[in-house]
């Protein structure tokens, strides 16, 4: 069987895969069975949290694909993720119709406070769900493919590549703002109601997110490892370690590279889509630099190039990130550069890295 295939020699993928669909069990259960004065009953805003959790653990498998097996540093993935959201955000308004506060059975209510007329032709068809899952992958598939190709056949590489990344993130960020965009100006999308029928605020509604949140991550981890253990994949690390031997060999190491950006891109758009319904709004902030910075942070504590670490890195961050902007928001990104600091001086395999070598020396002794 494939699946077996792809995680027999994959031990640490095994248990991270095993704990997410042991979560995709247990939460819905804990959530919509378990009465409310139970010790063990997941509260919606915990279902909520960890739906987050997900997403963004899909968002670092993204990031991991490209920089721990190709060597890509991009600082540009916040850009597909938020694209990806944004693509989810038109279908959800689209669903408002005439129940917004302006009753307008068409225009968005930014839209009628700005005195438009008629619906822009690019938010034609997101009405429909499936245009709009297409267009959420299109999209950013398409942005990756024009900026990867232009840039890998400059042969633009390190730090000049992750510089170009964040500048076009940067771009879209500040475009984005604009009110004449027609995508809610600073205040973004929100006020959404339902999904495919359902509504969002329904308890059953976000579990439902929930569970499709984590089958997106397992499907796109067995998707990662299926091209990371290929042919393809042998040639994509080959990349990495020795670019220009790569290239002497005879590969095409810029198609090599350029498929996997846009690959990577279209998983980081699959993750924002995700995303917005469960929190209820996307606007331009998730363009933000630091955002995709962030990203990069995660992949780096959890484990570059294992895939599995990435998983880690991101519910651990995220997690630490939760804890400490409640009680203490103002040190967040202290502990945030420190921590990547650490990561890099201390522990360059990351927290996975950690636990092996603790692992290997507990089967010498």
């Amino acid at each position: 069987m494939l699946t077996q295939r792809l995680l027999l020699s994959d031990r640490g993928g095994m248990v991270v895969l095993g704990l997410v669909v042991l979560t995709a069990i247990l939460v819905p259960i804990l959530n919509l069975v378990v009465p409310t004065s139970s010790p063990f009953y997941v509260s919606n805003f915990t279902v909520a949290l960890l739906g987050k959790f997900l997403c963004f653990a899909l968002l670092a498998l993204s990031v991991d694909l490209i920089w721990g097996y190709c060597g890509i540093l991009s600082l540009g993935h916040g850009a597909f993720f938020s694209l990806g959201g944004y693509g989810m955000g038109m279908y959800l308004m689209r669903q408002i119709g005439d129940r917004g506060v302006y009753g307008h059975p068409e225009l968005m209510d930014f839209m009628v406070v700005l005195n438009w007329e008629s619906l822009p032709w690019y938010w034609q068809g997101f009405d429909m769900f499936w245009f709009s899952l297409l267009m959420i992958l299109l999209v950013p598939g398409l942005l990756a493919l024009v900026f990867g190709w232009l840039a890998f056949r400059s042969r633009v590489t390190g730090v000049y590549f992750a510089i170009i990344t964040q500048a076009l993130t940067y771009a879209l960020m500040l475009a984005f703002f604009r009110n004449e965009m027609g995508f809610g100006g600073n205040n973004g999308l929100n006020d959404f109601k339902e999904i495919l029928g359902f509504d969002l605020a329904a308890k059953t509604t976000r579990v439902g997110l929930f569970v499709a949140s984590a089958i997106a991550l397992v499907l796109g981890y067995l998707a990662c490892r299926y091209i990371v253990t290929s042919r393809m994949g042998r040639v994509i690390v080959s990349i990495r370690d020795a670019e220009s031997r790569t290239r002497f060999c005879g590969y095409q190491v810029e198609s090599y590279k350029l498929w996997l950006f846009v690959f990577s891109s279209m998983l980081a758009a699959i993750a924002g889509a995700l995303y917005v319904p469960q929190v209820g709004i996307i606007n331009p902030g998730e363009f933000s630099p630091l955002n995709s910075i962030e990203m990069v942070v995660w992949v780096a504590t959890g484990g570059r190039g294992t895939l599995f670490g990435a998983i880690v890195g991101a519910f651990s961050v995220n997690y630490a990130k939760t804890f400490f902007t409640t009680f203490s928001p103002e040190t967040w990104l202290f502990i945030l550069g420190a921590l990547f600091v650490l990561v890099t001086l201390v522990l360059p395999k990351g927290i996975v890295g950690l636990l092996g070598h603790v692992r290997r020396k507990g089967d010498k002794s």
